[in-house]
């Protein structure tokens, strides 16, 4: 038996994981709430021919699966009531609408006229409808195609928050909405289909109408950019690799999961990248080690992450068929052993089973109770309050198998349950997807391996600084220096926490705080290659009980390698406070106290137990590239933690990635490679907006007519607005420091204003008044200024009406306000910016529901679901108040002021306002800036 020396490369290994093949968004629109779907429609085998039985069986085969919970990670769940459903369908069954009629729109109506509206976006179908009011008929497989894309993550009626985002729509809601719905179900059933081709735009054109021509662009475009379809190795995906490098340089710290991801679909968006990874291996924490003896034994043994779940749905998964690799179910059989040996009694281990579940439950009852406290106190002790009332109740045997699942769910979250926060610790478990866990054979460092292929990776680069700014990056990584226009940051949370890793300037204290707040736990593995298998082959899962409560998590799993493997391997798990424990624990004693408890369960039985010819024990705690194993969300965090690690930093500069940058996936391997998707697409809009930049700034000319008009459009639905006052900025950077754009608006004075009755409340008041006679004929007039978000909050809270608003603006800020043209490039830039972000999600049009004084948030902020309308147009008639420009206290205009930016000062000397001055500022503010009546 040989020991070899701990390796620093060996990872933790991941807890069974589960994912979709990227990540789905809140519903926003008004149906009940759906869980992710178990398990991809591929599994279902249904002929694509069918639209009846089949497609009813399909149905039922949905509506029956069970969704399992992270507390049955580690174990296969049994006696589970389902928890699956989907939506009605029109009329009550899972029939496809019938393709005769005009239409389809009244064939979905035909139960209740206004479901379609409900239930997709809000809006009415019209009486006289001509050919962009009816609902397409693709094929007869609209309910097949809408169940592979709820497999996919995508809501079967509604659209995701990422897709309105991303502009897929000019208007959300109505008839328009229906059908991009069904032209997106039908690209990514296409794609399931065979993942192995490149799936073209063209190959919808003559099956989608000629006036839905626009959706089809706006679906494929939306899907292809954020890699929901044509990711992957195969090699249809390699030859869209262009062979030069047309678009900015990009930096990726590891390569891991989420670096691999990220380097591929960069490099097919035409990015030059550059991959630094501290190891002498790709792969980060997920790692295959081949293990080896004599006469040709050998067995490929998953140090790191090890088990995929769902597997067609899984784009991990999906890899795996392009490569055309094996995947092992992962049986249901896991025996229990009592610490003698014998096996637990069947009918005990369901009774303890369903009492620890049934405590759980009561917990979760408690911090609905608690409410916001109970965001500050620990599942531990909430299960430890219930835990003493069955206490006495339960004997030795019944104590040991409690204590096995207490191990079983500190594996499940990699923390100890004195740790956990009893409010958020199962945040994730909504998404959840259902479906076999299956193993790899060979190991995943096969996956690795594919991912890896031709991407740029410089192994043992060490990262000790990152320098971030608005001309670009530079990382550090020993005496190197690496220069690059963004980078992307996939480091563990270990190595975030730790500070491995300097970030300059600092970090934003939000993410830091995030940081600080979240979990990160360990879990650690034995890996044992025999001569031969002594456990048997009818199983791939087992585990052992212990009496001494403080040790419940050692050895208390083993997972069999045997049938994926290619030799007899056994892989025994270290959990809790025990894998902390094992860091310090010399090798050779824990193997010695693993092969005794192999003994006490094989040679009553008898059967002999060998000696292994060779052992790892992994040491992931210790790893300085890893410091631990994944993510959970400890007291005082919540899965708010996971969406600020994700928010990028320093303008579109900084990126983050890896598994505990989503909130949905923490935790997996399939979350880690969700991110480095996700994050390629946001890097590449990033690069968009400054290019948009650069033609702005370059051009300002030319450009001054689009940027006016541009503004005013994105005025039309402000991020702020508050009496005179409106403020746009981008709702995506956290950063309060971060630019905005501040609005006032003159025009007719209300002759009943307050202001009126008091004529001494401000010695302005006659400034006013003249501004107000110079301009009332023009009915509005726009003056801007440059502050930042946090000022423009502060600005929001001043009481007292828009004239100490604007004396705030003064006297407090110090800002001026300027003609349009004087806001500059800088402006421009920050208009740019904007419109990327909104893009094209909706036309000039009222907001609606938002009161004043209140920030409009994005609807993928809010917890609760929102009901997206279709577009109101905004009623014309009334006037806006009176809205003044920045005037000092005492009533002379300010210096910043005065000018405007104009050569003809606004007053004269005698503080009279010069009509060529006003003659000016009309003609310096573009006439689209003005509102007609």
């Amino acid at each position: 038996m040989s020991f070899p020396n701990d390796s620093s490369d060996l990872f933790a290994g991941f807890p069974p994981l589960e994912f979709y093949p990227f990540e789905p968004l809140p519903n926003p629109n008004p149906v009940p709430p759906l869980p992710p779907p178990p398990v991809p429609l591929e599994n279902l085998a249904i002929p694509a021919s069918d639209t009846g039985d089949n497609l009813s069986t399909a149905y039922n085969l949905f509506s029956s699966f069970t969704i399992p919970k992270k507390r049955r990670r580690g174990r296969s769940q049994r006696n589970v009531a389902p928890s699956f459903q989907l939506p009605p369908f029109p009329n009550g069954n899972p029939s496809v609408p019938s393709s005769s009629t005009s239409s389809s729109a009244s064939a979905y109506a035909a139960a209740d006229p206004a479901k379609i509206g409900a239930g997709l976006g809000g809006a009415a179908v019209k009486s006289v409808p001509d050919v962009s009011d009816e609902i397409i008929v693709i094929n007869k497989e609209a309910t097949t195609e809408a169940l592979i894309a709820l497999s996919a993550g995508f809501p079967a009626d509604s659209l995701t928050d990422e897709e309105i985002d991303f502009g897929v729509l000019p208007v959300i809601g109505g008839i328009e909405q229906v059908n991009y719905i069904l032209i997106r179900n039908h690209i990514i059933a296409k794609w399931r289909e065979n993942v192995t081709v490149w799936v073209s735009k063209e190959m919808f054109v003559d099956v989608i109408p000629k006036h839905c021509s626009g959706l089809l662009d706006s679906a494929y475009n939306y899907l292809l950019s954020r890699g929901y379809i044509n990711f992957g190795v195969s090699a249809a995906i390699k030859e869209r690799f262009p062979s030069d490098s047309s678009e900015p340089s990009v930096i990726i710290i590891g390569a891991g999961l989420a670096g691999l991801a990220a380097a591929r679909q960069l490099m097919r968006f035409g990015f030059k990248v550059t991959v630094l990874e501290g190891r002498k291996r790709a792969g980060g924490r997920v790692y295959t080690k081949k293990m080896e003896g004599g006469n040709r034994l050998s067995g490929a043994a998953d140090l790191g992450g090890s088990v995929l779940t769902g597997t067609l749905g899984n784009p991990l998964g999906i890899v795996a068929r392009q490569l055309g690799y094996f995947l092992h179910k992962v049986r249901d059989k896991c025996p229990l052993y009592n610490v003698d040996g014998k096996p637990v009694d069947p009918d005990m281990d369901m009774k303890v089973e369903t009492a620890f579940n049934q405590l759980l439950d009561k917990a979760s009852r408690l911090r609905q109770l608690m409410g916001e406290v109970s965001v500050d106190v620990s599942l531990g002790s909430a299960l430890e309050t219930f835990w003493q009332v069955k206490r006495d109740a339960l004997h030795s045997e019944e104590m040991n198998l409690f204590n096995w699942h207490l191990a079983n769910l500190e594996y499940a979250n990699a923390g100890l349950l004195s740790k956990l926060s009893l409010a958020f610790w199962d945040q994730d478990d909504p998404y959840d997807m259902g479906g076999d866990h299956c193993f790899l054979h060979g190991g995943n460092g096969k996956l690795v391996q594919a991912l890896a292929e031709n991407v740029p990776i410089l192994y043992e680069k060490t990262v000790n600084t990152i320098r971030y700014g608005s001309d670009g990056v530079q990382v550090v990584a020993g005496n190197q220096v690496f220069e690059g226009d963004m980078v992307l940051c996939t480091v563990p949370l270990g190595v975030l926490k730790n500070g491995s890793i300097k970030f300059v300037p600092e970090l934003p204290q939000r993410k830091l705080e995030g940081i600080k707040r979240l979990g990160f736990g360990l879990l650690n593995k034995v890996a044992m290659l025999f001569p031969y298998v002594f456990w048997g082959t009818d199983l791939d899962t087992f585990g052992h009980l212990t009496d001494d409560s403080s040790t419940r998590g050692e050895f208390f799993l083993f997972y069999s390698y045997a049938t994926v493997a290619g030799g007899p391997l056994l892989l025994a798990l270290v959990a809790g406070e025990s894998a902390v424990k094992f860091e310090s624990m010399p090798p050779t004693d824990a193997v010695t106290r693993v092969i005794q408890i192999l003994k006490g369960i094989y040679e009553p039985q008898g059967v002999t137990v060998p000696e292994p010819v060779q052992t790892i024990c992994t040491r992931w705690g210790s790893d300085p590239f890893s410091l631990g194993s994944y993510s959970n969300v400890a007291v005082g965090a919540s899965g708010d933690d996971y969406d600020i690690l994700a928010e990028s930093v320093g303008d579109g500069r900084l990126f983050f990635a890896g598994e505990a940058t989503t909130r949905r996936y923490p935790a997996t391997m399939h979350g880690a490679f969700l991110t480095g998707l996700r994050e390629a697409a946001n890097m590449a809009q990033y690069a968009h907006a400054r290019r948009s930049r650069i033609r702005i700034d370059r051009n300002p000319s030319k450009n001054a007519h689009s940027c006016a008009s541009l503004l005013t459009d994105l005025f039309r639905e402000p991020d702020l607005e508050f009496g005179s006052f409106a403020v746009i900025f981008c709702q995506k950077n956290p950063d309060p420091k971060s630019s905005a754009i501040l609005r006032v608006t003159f025009n007719e004075s209300n002759k009943r204003s307050k202001d009126d009755s008091n004529p001494n409340q401000h010695s302005n008041k006659l400034l006013f008044q003249q501004l107000q006679s110079h301009f009332n004929q023009q009915q509005q007039l726009h003056i801007y200024t440059l502050l930042s978000k946090q000022q423009a909050l502060e600005l929001r809270e001043v009481r007292g009406g828009d004239e100490m608003r604007l004396n705030f603006l003064c006297e407090k800020l110090g800002v001026k306000l300027i003609g349009r043209k004087g806001l500059g490039p800088t402006a421009d830039s920050v208009i740019a910016s904007i419109k990327i972000e909104r893009g094209k999600r909706k036309p000039a049009s009222a907001s609606v529901g938002v009161k004043t004084g209140t920030m409009k948030h994005r609807p993928g902020a809010l917890k609760q679901k929102v009901i997206r309308k279709a577009k109101i147009m905004r009623k014309s008639g009334g006037l806006a108040p009176l809205r003044k420009p920045n005037v000092s206290v005492d009533g002379k205009v300010t210096e910043e002021v005065k000018n405007m930016n104009l050569p003809i000062p606004l007053l004269s000397g005698a503080g009279q306002i010069q009509p060529e001055a006003v003659k000016q500022v009309e003609e310096r503010v573009h006439p689209l800036d003005r509102n007609s009546a």
